[in-house]
C-alpha cells in the first residue's frame, strides 16, 4: 500500500508516530505487527483494513473436533508428534520406493 501511494518508508513512518526503520522491519518480516498496527499504518495512508470470516470447506467431522478440544494441551501435543512421526516415516517410505525404481 505505501508504494502503491507513493510514500517513502520514512514519509510513513513520519505519519504513523514511528520511525523509517520500524516500518523497513515490518516490510522486510523481521517484525509482525498487531492488526491494530497494521490499521494504524493504512489508515495515515487513506486506507482501511476489512476483515472478513469465511466458513472453510473441509471434510472434518464435527465429533472429531470435539474431541480434540476436550484433550488436554500436552495430549493434543503429543498425538500432532505421532502424527508427524507417521508422516516422516511415509515420506521416508516414499523416497526409499522412488530411489529403488530408478
Amino acid at each position: 500500500m505505501r508504494l502503491r501511494h507513493g510514500v517513502t518508508q520514512r514519509s510513513l513512518g513520519l505519519r504513523a508516530g514511528t520511525t523509517q526503520s520500524a516500518i523497513s522491519r515490518i516490510e522486510s518480516g523481521a517484525e509482525s505487527p498487531s492488526f491494530e498496527r497494521c490499521t494504524q499504518l493504512l489508515l495515515v495512508l487513506g486506507e482501511r483494513p476489512v476483515l472478513q470470516i469465511e466458513s472453510l470447506e473441509l471434510d472434518l467431522d464435527p465429533a472429531e473436533l470435539a474431541h480434540g478440544a476436550r484433550l488436554t494441551p500436552e495430549r493434543r501435543l503429543a498425538e500432532s508428534a505421532s502424527w508427524n512421526l507417521v508422516a516422516t516415516q511415509l515420506e521416508i517410505a516414499g523416497a526409499a520406493a522412488r530411489s529403488r525404481r530408478r
